[in-house]
């Protein structure tokens, strides 16, 4: 798995979870349970990962709809 963005903002997430499912790429969201246990105060943000094989057309996909790669 490769790490492509780390956020806080759930709604972005949700966003790119959809823009990179549309392009058939699968995604994994990491610690979306320790964010949830610490209150949402933002100490943990979420990983939104994808497999090893996929990561070069998920970054052109986000980078091709604006989307800052990486923190």
């Amino acid at each position: 798995m490769r790490v492509l963005v780390s956020s806080n903002n759930p709604i972005r997430l949700g966003f790119l979870q959809a823009l990179l499912r549309d392009a058939g790429i699968e995604t994994v969201l990491l610690d979306q349970h320790i964010s949830a246990v610490e209150g949402g105060i933002g100490a943990f943000p979420r990983r939104l990962a994808v497999l090893d094989e996929d990561e070069a057309q998920a970054r052109r996909i986000l980078r091709e709809a604006g989307e800052e790669e990486g923190t």
